[in-house]
């Protein structure tokens, strides 16, 4: 292992560790809105919707991001539609944690018994105001670990996004392997980017379960 080497890399690893994690940053939140939207459709039942997001649901998590990727960034183009790497990556990603989330969100609300969404009715409260207020602290607490999970898997899915072009962390390693064969060196670097990103995650989450716990949510 040459550390000389690994040195003249750091940098070219830091740019593309930022879009990475830019990248992931905007693909969860959007991940997060379009689950918890899918969620309710489920949970509730609303007709037609319910019907699409089922769909939705079982096409993007049988399908790998890979071929997800290919279809935005090769397939569209056939009838029209040109996406950059960048927004190509940003839309797979939301496509596919989108269904994870909503699974996951959707499994908080359900392990909510119907006792407490009667009671908050009974109570004079509207739907509106029984899922603000009653359903959705529960389910959020609850959905933690299946949450904390999925945000780990989209960052670690985020290792395919070098397939359209993006000057990812893996794209980084690839062009420097095939420019001066240091493998040994470019494959150490990605391996530390990625623990630099996950590791902090990692213990955020454990923290945050750790919290809800002693505090008695999602019990």
């Amino acid at each position: 292992m040459d550390f000389q080497v690994i040195r003249e890399y750091i940098p070219l690893y830091q740019e593309a560790g930022i879009l990475t994690v830019r990248i992931a940053l905007i693909g969860i939140i959007g991940s997060i809105v379009a689950g918890f939207l899918c969620s309710l459709i489920r949970y509730f039942k609303i007709p037609v919707l319910h019907q699409i997001t089922g769909v939705y649901i079982e096409l993007s998590r049988n399908t790998p991001l890979l071929i997800q990727l290919f279809f935005l960034y090769f397939g569209l183009p056939k009838i029209g539609i040109l996406l950059s790497s960048e927004t190509c990556a940003i839309v797979g990603l939301i496509f596919l944690g989108g269904s994870y989330m909503s699974e996951a969100f959707r499994s908080g609300l359900e392990a909510i018994p119907d006792i407490q969404k009667e009671s908050g009715l009974s109570l004079g409260l509207k739907k509106r105001q029984v899922i603000w207020y009653v359903l959705l602290p529960q389910a959020i607490s609850i959905s933690v670990p299946a949450f904390a999970a999925n945000v780990i898997f989209l960052i670690k899915e985020t290792s395919v996004f070098s397939a359209v072009a993006l000057a990812d962390l893996m794209y980084t390693a690839k062009v420097l392997i095939g420019m001066s064969y240091n493998t040994d060196e470019a494959l150490f670097m990605l391996v530390i980017a990625y623990l630099v990103i996950l590791l902090p995650v990692s213990a955020l989450f454990t923290l945050l379960e750790r919290k809800l716990r002693y505090a008695g949510f999602g019990n």
